[in-house]
């Protein structure tokens, strides 16, 4: 394995570079998903709809982030899935302005979605690759960042041209894929493989992957059931009648905290353990789900949308950090995969669930589902975490 030893502030090279394109490519996406719902309702489509589309394009397409994890495990290298699949976002982001149906998106966000699935878990392999075991809380955190850092340039681009051009949405599907581009040309120049070559002898396996690993991944999917696509915080925020040009501003907010807290959440992650801080982001969940289902008022929404900021720097970087914890190091591609993966295809049904919650019941149904959901998940990971200690105070015993 590549041992890369240089760091840029504190970061080591890959990582630091995985991260500058998760921000170059995060403003390209989120500056098209900050305005999708409205674009969505612009040409008829109802929330059910919305829900659907999301679901379906993560779900579908996440079944490749399993496969592309195992594969690059198999064949030793991360790097040509990064350009494949963040090659797929760049082409496909213009085409976003030639839409004028529904489905015209379901299918331009299908295929996005692919480039996402073939990416994912190499992405994250080679930075897992690329650090020390202590070092993975912050380093994670940091690429958690990053990712927002872009989640907040991109809805305030979208913004400044909502304010400038109300409803022109098909100029900002074409701005937004020059950082997509940029994205791909930093893997290109700057990222170096950090995989262990091919080994021809050894047969890659599921059973090799711990029983603690499914146990989680099992907390993750009871989780992500209630955990629906983002789109639907944002429509509900709409209807509070605020103007629609400020939408993309108020999801810029929860990206904005959650940016702030990614890194030192992070390095707490690995004084403290990942358990104690994925709990606390799961009540926290909880929490923002059930008051955006109790209240429908503007100020209440931007006060939980930085609330939901912290629930997003406490869970995700300390979920990727306990799977790069739980996993052998030849496994790693396809441990992130299986995580990406449970994490898609639960999406499809969470959406649907919300959907026609949202639709057939009433607005706050989804987001008291969701909070519930969150409650469960919580649950299950105490027991996971008091399970977990005990038998490392009998293996302490024993010798």
């Amino acid at each position: 394995m590549m041992n890369n030893k240089k760091k840029i502030f504190g970061i080591e090279k890959n990582a630091f570079f995985t991260g500058l394109t998760s921000f170059f490519t995060d403003t390209s996406t989120k500056m098209v998903y900050s305005v999708m719902p409205l674009f969505l309702l612009s040409i008829g489509a109802s929330k059910t709809t919305i829900s659907l589309i999301e679901g379906i394009a993560e779900s579908t397409a996440s079944l490749l982030k399993a496969i592309s994890g195992y594969w690059s495990d198999k064949i030793g290298k991360n790097k040509p899935f990064m350009i494949i699949g963040y090659g797929i976002t760049a082409i496909i982001t213009p085409l976003y302005a030639l839409a004028r149906i529904p489905i015209q998106i379901l299918f331009f966000r299908f295929f996005e979605r692919v480039g996402k699935g073939l990416r994912a878990a190499p992405r994250d392999s080679l930075i897992s690759g690329s650090i020390k075991k202590n070092e993975a809380g912050k380093t994670f955190g940091f690429q958690k960042a990053m990712d927002n850092s872009g989640a907040i340039v991109g809805p305030l681009i979208a913004f400044l041209l909502l304010s400038i051009s109300p409803l022109n949405y098909s100029y900002i599907f074409l701005l937004a894929t020059i950082p997509a581009i940029l994205g791909v040309l930093t893997i290109i120049i700057f990222i170096k493989e950090a995989k262990a070559e091919k080994k021809t002898t050894n047969k890659i396996s599921l059973k090799q992957l711990p029983k603690k690993f499914y146990f989680f991944l099992i907390i993750i999917f009871v989780f992500t059931l209630g955990n629906s696509a983002d789109a639907l915080l944002l429509v509900k925020t709409s209807e509070t009648g605020i103007d629609k040009s400020y939408i993309p501003f108020v999801y810029m907010i929860f990206n904005t905290v959650s940016v702030l807290l990614a890194i030192p959440i992070g390095k707490l992650s690995d004084r403290i353990g990942r358990e104690k801080l994925i709990i606390l982001g799961f009540l926290v969940y909880a929490i923002v789900y059930y008051f955006f289902g109790k209240f429908n008022s503007i100020n209440v929404f931007i006060f939980l949308f930085m609330l939901y900021g912290l629930y997003s720097a406490l869970t995700d970087g300390s979920q990727k950090a306990m799977i790069s914890d739980i996993v052998s190091k030849d496994l790693k591609g396809t441990g992130f995969g299986i995580y990406h993966a449970v994490l898609g295809i639960t999406l499809l049904p969470a959406s649907l669930i919300a959907g026609l919650l949202y639709d057939r019941v009433n607005s706050n149904a989804p987001f008291y589902f969701g909070s519930v959901m969150a409650l469960i998940a919580t649950i299950l990971m105490i027991i996971f975490t008091i399970l977990d200690k005990r038998k490392r105070e009998i293996k302490i015993n024993v010798a």
